[in-house]
């Protein structure tokens, strides 16, 4: 008798797609910001004023997505753009107070899902899932130069 394995790729892609439309659903409601917003934001507030292109690496976004994204965190007056003071052609983003509010605002939310997330696993059986997922991240991150091509 041949064992099933588990359709391990579906079950990932479905569990993030629920988990996204999940936490849209409560960020809009509560914060008036999406996920994708959010992510750009902690990335914003870990860099410091932060080119567009390492926003786009870092989220793992092309370049359109991210022009896309800053104007819309802008309109929001969740950060703001300005050129860089060396190199003009170079622009920065940071977070605005707002911008800082929001984050702050954010995290009670972000460990309430997590808490839904882990319900039910134990210390061990969560130590199994990070090991797994590290692993999988370890396994297909693109070397660092292929990504900077894909843009």
């Amino acid at each position: 008798m041949s064992q099933t394995r588990p359709r391990l790729f579906y079950m990932l892609n479905r569990a993030r797609h629920l988990l996204y439309k999940a936490a849209d659903v409560v960020l809009m409601e509560r914060l008036d910001v999406t996920s994708a917003q959010l992510g750009a934001l902690f990335v914003i507030a870990e860099t410091g004023d932060c080119p567009p292109g390492d926003l786009a690496e870092r989220l793992d976004l092309n370049a359109s997505a991210v022009t896309g994204l800053a104007e819309r965190l802008e309109r929001a007056g969740f950060i703001t753009r300005r050129h860089h003071e060396e190199d003009r052609r170079v622009t920065l983003l940071a977070l605005t107070q707002a911008g800082k509010d929001r984050l702050k605002a954010a995290r009670p939310l972000l460990d309430e899902m997590n808490g839904q997330m882990t319900e039910g696993f134990s210390a061990d059986d969560m130590a199994v899932v990070t090991r797994f997922l590290d692993n999988i991240i370890q396994n297909f991150s693109p070397p660092r130069q292929a990504r900077s091509v894909r843009k």
